[in-house]
């Protein structure tokens, strides 16, 4: 049985953005493109309807290449159980309110019991100090987080 992973909005967003100058998104690009060229066949993806519901926001063309890619992805459902962690993570953390599609992410993908979350959201969701927080709210909920991270890590 593969590992799985559940894949946060903005890996599509790095896999669709267009050509850049910026020297480290456009690297941060180039590792997402090859990560889902060559690590993404040996997990099980997974993502949610948040995910799909972002996918779908902006350019209309690129929102489109992002949906396509998504069709093959197992989405998972919400919960009560989610919704509950989403409450508990706004409530515990510093995620700001403004935070809550992040901390449902979060949510849903530890509830489903997720072996990683990959993300290029280091501000709200692969942040050291926040995982920490969240980190011991999942323990008192009978939770393990999963390995929260971005491209670079899992390809290693």
């Amino acid at each position: 049985m593969n590992e799985t992973a559940y894949i946060e909005t903005s890996i599509f967003g790095y896999l669709t953005a267009r050509s850049t100058k910026n020297l480290i998104l456009a690297a941060n690009i180039e590792v997402t493109k090859d990560w889902w060229d060559n690590c993404r066949g040996s997990l099980d993806l997974y993502a949610s309807q948040i995910v799909l519901d972002e996918a779908a926001l902006g350019d209309s063309e690129i929102a489109e290449q992002r949906i396509q890619m998504l069709q093959s992805i197992t989405l998972l459902e919400p919960s009560e159980l989610a919704q509950e962690l989403v409450i508990q993570f706004l409530s515990k953390t510093n995620l700001p309110a403004k935070a809550a599609n992040d901390a449902a992410h979060i949510a849903i993908a530890t509830v489903h019991g997720m072996d990683y979350l990959l993300t290029w959201n280091c501000k709200h969701i692969a942040n050291a100090h926040i995982q920490k927080k969240l980190t011991q709210i999942c323990s008192e909920f009978g939770y393990e987080l999963p390995t929260i991270c971005t491209p670079y890590e899992m390809i290693g």
